[in-house]
Protein backbone atom coordinates (compact mmCIF):
# COMPACT_ATOMS: atom_id res chain seq x y z
CA UNK A 1 0.00 0.00 0.00
CA UNK A 2 3.06 2.36 0.82
CA UNK A 3 4.45 1.55 -2.67
CA UNK A 4 1.15 2.65 -4.31
CA UNK A 5 1.43 5.90 -2.85
CA UNK A 6 4.74 6.49 -3.58
CA UNK A 7 3.73 5.60 -6.99
CA UNK A 8 1.38 7.87 -6.51
CA UNK A 9 3.05 10.85 -5.45
CA UNK A 10 6.16 10.74 -8.13
CA UNK A 11 3.37 10.34 -10.69
CA UNK A 12 1.73 13.64 -9.17
CA UNK A 13 4.54 15.28 -9.16
CA UNK A 14 5.96 14.06 -12.70
CA UNK A 15 2.19 15.94 -14.19
CA UNK A 16 2.92 18.70 -12.14
CA UNK A 17 6.51 19.17 -13.73
CA UNK A 18 5.29 18.77 -17.20
CA UNK A 19 2.21 21.03 -17.24
CA UNK A 20 4.96 24.24 -16.00
CA UNK A 21 6.26 23.50 -19.48
CA UNK A 22 3.16 23.98 -21.21
CA UNK A 23 2.18 26.93 -19.16
CA UNK A 24 5.47 28.69 -20.01
CA UNK A 25 4.83 27.66 -23.87
CA UNK A 26 1.54 29.46 -23.62
CA UNK A 27 2.67 32.51 -22.49
CA UNK A 28 5.88 32.95 -24.66
CA UNK A 29 2.89 32.29 -27.27
CA UNK A 30 0.92 35.04 -26.32
CA UNK A 31 3.75 37.32 -25.94
CA UNK A 32 4.77 37.29 -30.01
CA UNK A 33 4.14 39.83 -31.91
CA UNK A 34 0.75 39.75 -34.23
CA UNK A 35 1.26 36.99 -36.89
CA UNK A 36 1.81 38.85 -41.09
CA UNK A 37 -0.97 37.99 -43.06
CA UNK A 38 0.26 35.67 -45.83
CA UNK A 39 -0.92 36.52 -49.14
CA UNK A 40 -3.38 34.42 -50.72
CA UNK A 41 -3.10 32.88 -54.16
CA UNK A 42 -6.36 31.93 -56.10
CA UNK A 43 -6.37 27.78 -57.20
CA UNK A 44 -6.79 26.35 -60.70
CA UNK A 45 -11.13 25.86 -61.66
CA UNK A 46 -11.47 22.38 -60.95
CA UNK A 47 -11.72 19.99 -64.23
CA UNK A 48 -15.04 19.21 -64.99
CA UNK A 49 -16.51 15.25 -65.61
CA UNK A 50 -16.88 13.85 -68.91
CA UNK A 51 -19.69 12.53 -69.63
CA UNK A 52 -19.64 8.45 -69.61
CA UNK A 53 -21.45 5.94 -72.05
CA UNK A 54 -24.41 4.58 -69.77
CA UNK A 55 -24.37 0.90 -69.63
CA UNK A 56 -27.45 -1.35 -71.19
CA UNK A 57 -29.26 -3.02 -68.69
CA UNK A 58 -30.04 -6.86 -69.77
CA UNK A 59 -33.49 -7.74 -70.12
CA UNK A 60 -34.81 -10.45 -68.18
CA UNK A 61 -37.11 -13.00 -68.80
CA UNK A 62 -40.79 -12.52 -67.24
CA UNK A 63 -42.06 -14.03 -64.22
CA UNK A 64 -45.12 -15.97 -66.39
CA UNK A 65 -42.27 -17.46 -69.21
CA UNK A 66 -40.90 -19.71 -66.23
CA UNK A 67 -42.59 -23.05 -66.34
CA UNK A 68 -44.40 -23.98 -63.20
CA UNK A 69 -42.83 -26.09 -60.50
CA UNK A 70 -43.48 -29.49 -59.26
CA UNK A 71 -46.04 -30.10 -56.59
CA UNK A 72 -45.47 -31.95 -53.55
CA UNK A 73 -46.06 -35.41 -53.04
CA UNK A 74 -48.41 -36.19 -50.42
CA UNK A 75 -47.37 -37.18 -46.88
CA UNK A 76 -47.92 -40.58 -45.19
CA UNK A 77 -50.30 -40.33 -42.66
CA UNK A 78 -49.25 -41.20 -39.14
CA UNK A 79 -51.13 -43.47 -36.86
CA UNK A 80 -52.16 -42.24 -34.04
CA UNK A 81 -50.47 -42.52 -30.78
CA UNK A 82 -52.35 -43.65 -27.39
CA UNK A 83 -52.59 -41.13 -24.62
CA UNK A 84 -51.21 -42.29 -21.19
CA UNK A 85 -53.38 -41.21 -18.62
CA UNK A 86 -51.15 -39.87 -15.26
CA UNK A 87 -52.66 -41.33 -11.87
CA UNK A 88 -53.55 -38.10 -9.58
CA UNK A 89 -51.07 -36.02 -7.09
CA UNK A 90 -51.15 -36.91 -3.83
CA UNK A 91 -52.48 -34.29 -1.41
CA UNK A 92 -49.68 -32.35 -0.20
CA UNK A 93 -49.28 -32.51 4.12
CA UNK A 94 -50.01 -29.14 5.91
CA UNK A 95 -47.45 -26.82 7.09
CA UNK A 96 -47.00 -26.51 11.25
CA UNK A 97 -48.07 -23.13 12.20
CA UNK A 98 -45.57 -21.09 13.77
CA UNK A 99 -46.38 -19.63 17.48
CA UNK A 100 -46.70 -15.87 17.65
CA UNK A 101 -46.57 -15.77 21.34
CA UNK A 102 -43.03 -15.22 22.91
CA UNK A 103 -42.92 -17.24 26.01
CA UNK A 104 -42.08 -15.31 29.22
CA UNK A 105 -38.56 -15.70 30.62
CA UNK A 106 -38.71 -16.54 34.56
CA UNK A 107 -36.85 -14.16 36.72
CA UNK A 108 -34.70 -15.96 39.07
CA UNK A 109 -34.07 -14.28 42.75
CA UNK A 110 -30.51 -13.18 43.37
CA UNK A 111 -28.48 -15.11 45.60
CA UNK A 112 -28.47 -14.51 49.12
CA UNK A 113 -25.86 -12.45 50.26
CA UNK A 114 -23.18 -13.87 52.79
CA UNK A 115 -23.52 -12.94 56.16
CA UNK A 116 -21.22 -11.27 57.65
CA UNK A 117 -20.01 -12.43 61.60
Amino acid sequence: MGCFNCFALGFFVALSLASIDVGVAARHLQQLPPMPTLPTTTLPPFPSIPNLPQPSIPSFPRPGALPPLPTMPALPTLPSVPRATLPPLPSMPSIPTIPTTIPSIPFFSPPPSPSSP
